[in-house]
C-alpha cells in the first residue's frame, strides 16, 4: 500500500555515517554505454532506483544480455554500437537519465521505436534534442505535443553534415546525450553548443566516462565538441559507480545545520561529480567540512551564515541549499538555476511555494530564487507537498531540525534513493520528548511540570488546550457538544503560554480554565475528534530544543507516539478526589467530596471509553502509581528512567 506521507518529529542533532547509493547519473550513463560497447562489462555499486530500472528494462528489450551478479553488481555484453531489437516500445517513466541519451542513441539505429513515459516526462521540453539528431539525418516525429515526448523514431537519413549544433541553456543531457550517440556515426563531426552551457559538471562526468570506455572528445572550451572518425566504443572490463554526490548533500547539509559531525562515504575529493562543489557552499555558509579520497564530513558550531551564489556547477545540489537558507541570517541567493524548471517539475516554482509554508520570504525568477528566513522560530502549518519530484522531498527532510514537518507521497524519492527516509533516520536525532498521560488529578501536571523544569525542558499541559477551547466555546455560547463549531473554533484560538500565564486572545485565562466548569467541558470537547486533529498540530509546535515534557490523555500514543520514554501516571480515584478536594478547599472553594469522586469516575469512564484517542496505558509506557507516593519520589522515579533511556540514545 502506498505511503500517503511521513511525518518528522523536530530534530534536535545530525551525527553518524552513511554509505551513499550510487549516482542516478553515472548508473545510466554507464549502463548505456557498456551495451554500446564491444566486451562484457562488470558494473559494480551500480544505483538501485525507478531510473537505472527503466534503463536495464529499456535495455533488455532492445537485446543486450545483462545478467545481475548480485551487491547491485552487474554484467552487461555489448552490442558493439547496433542493438539486435530493430522494433520495439519503451516505457521510461520519468527518467530523463534514460529518455534523452537512449532517444539520441535510437535515432540512429535502423530500426523503428517508440518512447513514453509518464505524463510529466511528456511535459519536459525534447525539441532541442530532436533538432540536433535531425540536423544528422535522424528521423524523428511527435506523437503528441510539438516538442515534446512521446516519441516516434524511424530508420536515419545519415546526412553528409559534419557540423550539429545545440542550445546548451536548456538541459544539459540533451548534450549528454549526443555526445555518447554521435560516435556511432563513425565519421567526423563538429557539435557546436549555442549561447551559455549550464550543468557544465554533468558534461565532464559524461566525457570522463566516455574516455573510460575508449572514446576521448576533444573540446575547444564549451563551445565545440570534436567526434572523431574512428571512435568506438569498448568495454573497460570493470566500472565502479561513485556515490551519488547530490545525495551526499542532504547528508552533510544535515552535518551542518544540526551540528553533526555527519560523515558520508562513497565520493570524495577525487570525484568526478560536479555536485561535490556543494561542499564549498556549505563552507560559504560557515560550515567546517573535511574529505577524503572517498568520504567527505560536514558539522557546524554556530549559525549558518546566508550566501549570494552561481550554482550552474551544482543544479541538483543547490535545492539543498535552498532549504539550508531557512537556518541562514540573512536573504540566500541561489543563481544561474534555470534548468530546474524542466526537471521532475518546475522546481523553481514548487521549491517557492514550499518554502513560503514555513513563513520565509521567497523571490523568484527565471533562473533564480531569493530565500529570507523566517524572524524568528518557523513552523509548517501545511504539508510539504512533492510533485512526484524526488529531491522535493529528500530536499524538505531537513526542515525538520527547525519544526515538525509532514511530507507528502515520500515514496517519490524511489526514483534515486528508495530507502532514503530509513538513512535519514540513522543520523538525525529528534528533539527529546517524555509525555505523561493519566487520568484527572492524578498529580501528572505538578510531576511533569517539575520535572521539565530539572531538566531545562518546555512544558506542555495539553488538558488546559481543551479547557480553553471548553471556555472559548461557553464564552461564545456554543454547545460542547457541537462537533463542526468546536472544531472550527479550536482552529483560530489566538493562545499564548508567558511567564506561567496562560493568555486566551489576550486575556489571562490562568485560573478561570481550572473550574470544574470548565474542567467538565473539556472533557467534552476532547471527546470530539475534529476538536483533536484541530488542536494536534498546536499541541507538536511546542516540542523545541532541547526538549519537551507533555502531559495529557494520548501524548504518548497520538500526539508523540516517538517519544524517548513515556508515563502512564495514575491513582487511585479515592486517592484522586482527596488531591482534588485539598486543592479546592485550599482555594476557599466549597465542595462536596462524595460528589467528586464521583465526578472524577465519570471522567474516567467518558475518557476511557471514547473512540478517538481513549485514555489508556500504551503498552511501551512505563507504570507510575503514585496513591500514597510523595510528589517528588514520583519525579524523581521519572528522571531515572529518562536518564536510562539517553544513556542509549535511539535515532527516529
Amino acid at each position: 500500500m502506498k505511503k500517503e506521507y511521513i511525518d518528522l518529529p523536530p530534530m534536535l542533532a545530525a551525527r553518524g555515517e552513511i554509505i551513499l547509493p550510487g549516482s542516478k547519473s553515472i548508473s545510466n550513463r554507464v549502463l548505456l554505454l557498456a551495451a554500446l560497447s564491444e566486451g562484457k562489462t562488470e558494473i559494480r555499486d551500480l544505483l538501485h532506483s525507478d531510473d537505472t530500472e527503466r534503463m536495464l528494462d529499456a535495455l533488455k528489450i532492445l537485446g543486450v544480455e545483462i545478467e545481475s551478479v548480485g551487491d547491485n553488481a552487474y554484467l552487461v555484453k555489448g552490442c558493439g554500437g547496433d542493438f539486435p531489437v530493430k522494433e520495439a516500445k519503451l516505457f521510461l517513466g520519468n527518467a530523463g537519465t534514460a529518455f534523452r541519451p537512449l532517444t539520441a542513441a535510437l535515432a540512429f539505429m535502423n530500426g523503428h521505436y517508440e518512447l513514453s513515459g509518464v505524463p510529466r516526462m511528456h511535459e519536459r521540453p525534447i525539441g532541442d534534442l530532436v533538432d540536433a539528431l535531425r540536423q544528422g539525418g535522424a528521423r524523428i516525429s511527435y506523437l503528441g505535443e510539438e516538442g515534446y515526448p512521446p516519441l516516434e523514431i524511424s530508420p536515419a537519413e545519415i546526412s553528409g553534415r559534419n557540423e550539429i549544433s545545440v542550445r546548451g541553456n536548456v538541459s544539459s543531457q540533451f548534450l549528454t546525450g549526443l555526445l555518447m550517440a554521435l560516435p556511432l556515426l563513425k565519421k567526423k563531426i563538429e557539435l557546436k553548443v549555442e549561447g551559455e552551457l549550464i550543468s557544465k559538471p554533468y558534461i565532464e562526468i559524461t566525457l570522463e566516462i566516455m574516455k573510460r570506455f575508449g572514446v576521448d572528445i576533444e573540446r575547444r572550451g564549451w563551445e565545440s565538441f570534436f567526434i572523431g572518425d574512428d571512435c568506438r566504443y569498448e568495454s573497460p572490463g570493470l566500472m565502479h559507480v561513485e556515490g551519488d554526490a547530490s545525495s551526499a548533500s542532504y547528508f552533510l547539509a544535515a552535518g551542518a545545520i544540526g551540528k553533526g559531525p555527519v560523515r558520508v562515504y562513497g565520493v570524495g575529493k577525487d570525484s568526478i561529480q560536479g555536485d561535490v562543489k556543494f561542499s564549498e557552499a556549505l563552507r560559504m555558509m560557515g560550515a567546517k567540512i573535511s574529505m577524503g579520497e572517498n568520504w567527505m564530513e560536514a558539522s557546524s558550531t554556530g549559525f549558518l551564515e546566508a550566501i549570494d551564489i552561481d550554482c550552474n556547477a551544482i543544479p541538483d545540489a543547490a535545492m539543498t541549499l535552498a532549504v539550508a537558507a531557512l537556518f541562514a541570517k540573512g536573504k540566500t541567493i541561489l543563481r544561474n538555476i534555470a534548468s530546474w524548471k524542466v526537471k521532475e517539475t518546475d522546481r523553481i516554482a514548487a521549491m517557492a511555494k514550499e518554502l513560503r509554508k514555513f513563513g520565509a520570504i521567497v523571490e523568484e525568477g527565471d533562473d533564480f530564487i531569493a530565500i529570507t528566513p523566517p524572524s524568528s522560530h518557523f513552523a509548517l502549518h501545511d504539508s510539504i507537498d512533492t510533485y512526484d519530484d524526488h529531491r522535493m522531498a529528500m530536499c524538505f527532510s531537513l526542515s525538520a531540525f527547525g519544526t515538525h514537518v509532514r511530507i507528502n507521497d515520500p515514496e517519490c524519492v524511489a526514483k534515486t534513493f528508495p530507502d532514503y527516509f530509513e538513512r535519514f533516520s540513522k543520523i538525525a536525532f529528534p528533539v527529546p520528548v517524555i509525555s505523561i498521560d493519566g487520568p484527572s488529578a492524578s498529580g501528572k501536571g505538578t510531576v511533569a511540570s517539575l520535572v521539565a523544569k530539572h531538566l531545562g525542558f518546555h512544558y506542555l499541559d495539553s488538558g488546559a488546550l481543551y479547557r480553553i477551547t471548553a471556555l472559548a466555546a461557553i464564552q461564545a455560547g456554543l454547545s460542547l457538544e457541537d462537533e463542526k463549531a468546536a472544531s472550527m473554533l479550536a482552529q483560530g484560538l489566538d493562545i499564548r503560554f508567558e511567564n506561567g500565564e496562560i493568555r486566551l486572545n489576550g486575556e489571562i485565562v490562568t485560573e478561570a480554565i481550572r473550574s470544574e466548569v470548565c474542567s467538565n467541558g473539556a472533557s467534552k470537547v476532547a471527546a470530539l475528534p475534529a476538536v483533536r486533529a484541530a488542536l494536534l498540530e498546536l499541541q507538536r509546535q511546542f516540542r523545541k530544543t532541547p526538549g519537551l515534557v507533555a502531559d495529557g490523555r494520548d501524548m504518548g500514543s497520538t500526539v508523540f507516539p516517538d517519544s524517548i520514554l513515556k508515563v502512564f501516571l495514575t491513582a487511585s480515584a479515592e486517592e484522586r478526589a482527596k488531591r482534588r478536594y485539598k486543592q479546592l478547599i485550599e482555594k476557599g472553594v466549597s465542595v462536596n467530596m462524595d460528589t467528586l469522586l464521583q465526578d472524577i469516575i465519570s471522567r474516567d469512564q467518558r475518557d476511557s471509553g471514547r473512540s478517538v484517542a481513549p485514555l489508556q496505558k500504551n503498552p511501551d509506557a512505563e507504570l507510575l502509581d503514585t496513591t500514597g507516593m510523595g510528589i517528588m519520589d514520583a519525579v524523581s522515579q521519572v528522571e531515572e528512567w529518562y536518564s536510562a533511556k539517553i544513556d542509549q540514545p535511539t535515532p527516529v
